[in-house]
């Protein structure tokens, strides 16, 4: 396909989002990751800073069913100023249809069509100024832990087509540390140039892009192994404590003892606590 080609959008992502709507969702994703996590943090100094009329790509492993969850939080968190968007399987987004409205936008990964249609919905998403696109360029649910990285070629072709935007590797981990509930670790990396990298092919591009995102989850992999809140800073508060009976008796000892009760497992002072 060449660069200026266009596939029609009978199901047009711009047209379908509903801003309103994914804001109020993203009010009970914090409720839901609340109730699922023991906290969200992020390593490292955060997210680039990118002008506002520069096309933004992040790209992420794919370890979880979570992410595109995790995806739409951070967009309503740490990325308010831009309007997101992201790809998902056709037959998956069959099954969340409620996530058209917020920027989702199915394709199908194993045909040259679906391809076709990611490239052409993406270059139009991030042709508007303000936009976010979202990527879990695995392709599949893989552990952060194997390597060597594999992408899928499909974010290397959208790249070559997209000299002005900037493109940043996320890595993701949800390790379970030492409470009851898991955590959710992520980290961005430096930012790509897409222009720095005009002249190179689309295997040349799938290797640079491996090679940032595999920087990038193994720093996040060094802090996550250290269990220590300290290295990161806590975007959301989860739950804590052992749950049912145990927790109910410890709130009863705590109130007559005119004390507050302190459910975690392992007590301790957390950064911005």
């Amino acid at each position: 396909m060449s660069a200026g080609q266009t596939v029609p959008l009978p199901d047009d992502p711009l047209a379908l989002h509903a801003p309103r709507l994914f804001r109020a969702f993203g009010w009970y994703l914090r409720w839901f990751f609340w109730r699922n996590f023991h906290a969200v943090r992020i390593s490292g100094a955060g997210i680039p800073d990118v002008p506002a009329d520069r096309p933004l790509i992040i790209y992420a492993n794919h370890p979880s069913w979570w992410d595109p969850a995790l995806f739409m939080l951070l967009a309503n968190t740490i990325l308010r100023d831009r309007i997101s968007f992201g790809p998902m399987e056709a037959e998956a987004l069959g099954r969340y249809r409620l996530f058209r409205r917020f920027g989702v936008y199915g394709i199908d990964t194993a045909t040259h069509q679906g391809a076709a249609r990611f490239l052409a919905a993406s270059r139009r998403i991030l042709s508007r100024p303000g936009t976010a696109l979202w990527v879990t360029s695995e392709g599949h649910f893989t552990d952060p832990r194997v390597r060597p990285l594999r992408l899928r070629p499909g974010l290397a072709h959208l790249a070559r087509r997209l000299p002005n935007a900037v493109i940043v590797p996320l890595a993701i981990e949800y390790p379970f540390w030492n409470e009851r509930k898991p955590e959710a670790l992520f980290r961005f990396g430096d930012a790509v140039e897409a222009g720095g990298g005009r002249n190179l092919g689309v295997a040349a591009w799938n290797a640079l892009l491996e090679q940032c995102l595999t920087e990038t989850m193994d720093a996040l992999a060094v802090a996550a192994i250290s269990r220590d809140p300290g290295r990161f800073s806590r975007v959301l508060r989860g739950r804590v404590g052992v749950g049912g009976i145990y927790d109910v008796w410890r709130r009863i000892v705590a109130t007559s003892r005119l004390r507050r009760p302190e459910l975690a497992h392992e007590p301790q002072r957390e950064p911005g606590a």
